[in-house]
C-alpha cells in the first residue's frame, strides 16, 4: 500500500516538490554559511520523495543547545513558509475521505519543516 501510495503522491505533485528542496539544498550548500541549512532541505527533500512508510524521529546526536537558535533561525527564514504550505495543502486534502492519507503526509512534512534541527528522517524502502 506504501508504494501505491508513493507513486500516487509523486504524481500529483510530490515529485516537484521534493525537486525543489533539493534544488534549494543544492543552491544552499554552494556557500559554507548555507550547508547547515541545505542539509535539513535534504532531509525534508528525501521525506518529500517517500513520505509513506518513512518516520520523523529526535536525533540522538549530542547537538547541544546549539539547535534551539538553529530551529529560530530555520522559522525565521523561510521554514514558517515551509510549515504554512505543508499545513494548508493538508487541510485540503482532509476535507475529502480520500485525500486524508495524502494529508497526513503533509502534517509529517509540516512537523519537520517547522524545526528540522535535532530530527532524523528514517526511509520506510
Amino acid at each position: 500500500m506504501k508504494i501505491l501510495g508513493n507513486i500516487v503522491w509523486w504524481i500529483f505533485g510530490g515529485l516537484e516538490a521534493a525537486i525543489g528542496y533539493f534544488t534549494a539544498s543544492l543552491a544552499l550548500a554552494c556557500t559554507i554559511i548555507g550547508i547547515p541549512i541545505a542539509l535539513q532541505t535534504l532531509k525534508i527533500g528525501l521525506l518529500c520523495l517517500w513520505p509513506f512508510g518513512s518516520e520523523v524521529r529526535d536525533t540522538q546526536s549530542p547537538t547541544g543547545c546549539i539547535r534551539i537558535p538553529l530551529n529560530l533561525l530555520w522559522l525565521i527564514f523561510g521554514g514558517l513558509w515551509a510549515w504554512l504550505m505543508h499545513v494548508c495543502f493538508g487541510l485540503l486534502l482532509f476535507i475529502t475521505v480520500v485525500g486524508i492519507p495524502w494529508g497526513k503526509q503533509h502534517f509529517k512534512m509540516a512537523r519537520l519543516s517547522i524545526a528540522p534541527f535535532g530530527k532524523d528522517v528514517e526511509l520506510g524502502i
